[in-house]
């Protein structure tokens, strides 16, 4: 019994006839030094008392136990085991002890909340790499195309939710999402992608679709831009600005090109007819109640991207 104090629970014998002949170290809600008889009633109030009295009618002969829990207003909750046992002198008794299991339910019901976020988010997860396989599937022409084009997709969705991750799912800052997004691809000429305006926390849903699109345009601007070879700077941008009356962000990703390069019609729509260009105009911009402009020209690549602030960032 001292040992169960020491921890913290409250204990409660009686006789058989329920008549209380100890009590000591009862939670403060209950304690109450008035009573010169104390009772399952005059301690506990009448609801209480009477899922008190209900166990207890169960609990009979010696090894019978039983528990309950009580909750007190919506932050406590109290365990309540009752056991019958047999003294050496007086017969069977009730055991009663009281522990506080307020902590231990709050953590329960966390736990339960973050399974149900991570069991959300994962079928989100799932979503969005069905629908970058059925896309990317639909714009390779080749087996060997589709695993390369889809591996390096997979790559930016496992990034971006690392940072997500990282942040305890809040989200992720624009800056570092550009940074991760990017030095994959200029692992030796990181200068080369500079980012401007505000360092915005975008929301876990905006960090994923953001990352896909720098992913997207990083891709193209390797692959089949002048980055490397005319060293001229990319300039990332986020802002805060309206769209339709509402705060807003607004991304713009703005390539120079070689001004040598020809005006070639056919050319601008072969980079503008596969995948990437679906995520940036079409599934980035759905995914986040936003708007897009994928401009290409003789002499630079601009993206454009606005949405409200509420689906994107904080």
């Amino acid at each position: 019994m001292p040992a169960l104090v020491d921890l913290g629970a409250s204990v409660i014998i009686q006789d058989s006839h329920r008549n209380y002949l100890f009590v000591t170290n009862l939670p403060d809600i209950w304690a109450n030094e008035h009573f010169s008889t104390p009772s399952d009633l005059s301690l506990f109030g009448e609801e209480v008392a009477a899922k008190l009295g209900t166990l207890k009618e169960g609990i009979i002969k010696p090894g019978n136990k039983g528990h309950i829990e009580i909750a007190v207003g919506t932050e406590q909750i109290y365990e309540f085991r009752v056991q019958a046992v047999e003294l050496a002198k007086g017969g069977v008794h009730l055991v009663t002890t009281i522990i506080d299991r307020s902590e231990e339910r709050h953590r329960e019901r966390l736990l339960r909340a973050l399974l149900r976020e991570v069991s959300h988010r994962s079928k989100n997860l799932l979503a969005i790499i069905q629908s970058i396989a059925l896309q990317t599937a639909r714009y390779s022409g080749s087996l060997e195309l589709f695993l390369h084009k889809f591996r390096g997709r997979l790559y930016s969705l496992s990034q971006s939710q690392d940072l997500i991750t990282d942040s305890s799912w809040r989200g992720a800052y624009f800056f570092e999402l550009v940074q991760q997004q990017t030095e994959k691809y200029l692992p030796e000429n990181t200068h080369l992608v500079r980012v401007n305006g505000d360092n915005v926390l975008l929301t876990p849903n905006a960090s994923l679709h953001l990352g896909l699109a720098l992913h997207e345009l990083i891709v193209n601007a390797v692959s089949h831009g002048s980055l490397l070879r005319n060293g001229r700077v990319i300039n990332v941008t986020c802002a805060r600005t309206q769209l339709n009356g509402h705060d807003a962000l607004e991304i713009t990703w703005d390539e120079a090109l070689e001004i040598s390069r020809k005006s070639d019609e056919d050319e601008e729509e072969a980079l503008k007819s596969h995948f990437g260009s679906t995520v940036l105009e079409r599934v980035v911009p759905a995914s986040v109640n936003g708007k897009a402009q994928y401009v290409i020209s003789r002499d630079r690549i601009n993206y454009q991207l606005v949405f409200p602030l509420e689906s994107g960032g904080d």
